[in-house]
């Protein structure tokens, strides 16, 4: 049955696939996770503050960027980005941000919304009882939510945050429609250019099996390992 097919393409492109796709797919997906996690803890702290100044609006954006698909989001970015820095700067022509400065800020602000919903929840499950102590010993809110809170937040949502790092690793892949060279992108032109449409995608879909279902196994073993802490 596989007699037609040439699966000698993948090793022809292996070069091209890894160190040129997955590489931007790697690095895009990691430094996406960091400032994600980073934003989306910082939206997480304004819902809930109990100045509706911050908690309002950091709900709407939330709700609003949810509920928009995520294509949607990276064609809005993408456009709309260069026009944004040079409304910032007062140019009065779009700045040229980059295809790869512009997927980033893209998937920062939207995974932002997903990580906060996760902080939040992280927060929400420290008994208040914790936060009275550090008062009663003398800290203030930031110290009692950089020393107390969110540490143990961090520890029981890591399994969360690692599911929602993979699902961020498979949404990357939409950076495609851009005709960005990521790991799909790069696999896409090697099909088209030698013609081997059904080797190339199976070898996508197997590698992403491969490293998902990896990274799956961790997320079990780190929740396995945060339970028993608890």
């Amino acid at each position: 049955m596989l007699a037609g097919f040439d699966f000698n393409v993948i090793e022809r492109s292996w070069s091209y696939l890894f160190l040129t796709g997955m590489a931007f797919t790697l690095k895009l997906a990691a430094l996406a996770m960091v400032g994600g996690i980073a934003a989306g803890t910082l939206l997480a702290l304004c819902r809930l503050s109990r100045l509706r100044l911050l908690s309002i609006p950091a709900g709407v954006y939330v709700s609003v960027v949810r509920s928009i698909p995520l294509v949607l989001v990276i064609f809005w970015f993408y456009f709309l980005v260069p026009y944004v820095g040079a409304w910032l700067i007062g140019a009065s022509e779009p700045v040229s941000v980059g295809a790869f400065a512009s997927c980033l800020i893209t998937f920062i602000m939207f995974e932002a919304c997903y990580f906060c919903e996760i902080m939040r929840a992280g927060i929400q499950s420290i008994p208040k009882g914790q936060l009275q102590a550090g008062y009663a010993m003398g800290l203030n809110y930031r110290q009692v939510m950089a020393h107390v809170v969110l540490p143990q937040a961090f520890r029981n949502m890591a399994p969360v945050l690692l599911t929602q790092t993979i699902v961020l690793f498979q949404d990357v892949s939409m950076v495609y429609v851009l005709s960005i060279t990521d790991f799909v992108g790069a696999a896409s032109k090697v099909a088209q250019r030698d013609g081997r449409l059904v080797e190339m995608y199976l070898f996508v879909a197997l590698v992403y099996f491969v490293l998902c279902f990896a990274l799956s196994r961790l997320a079990r073993r780190v929740q396995a390992r945060t339970a028993i802490v608890r």
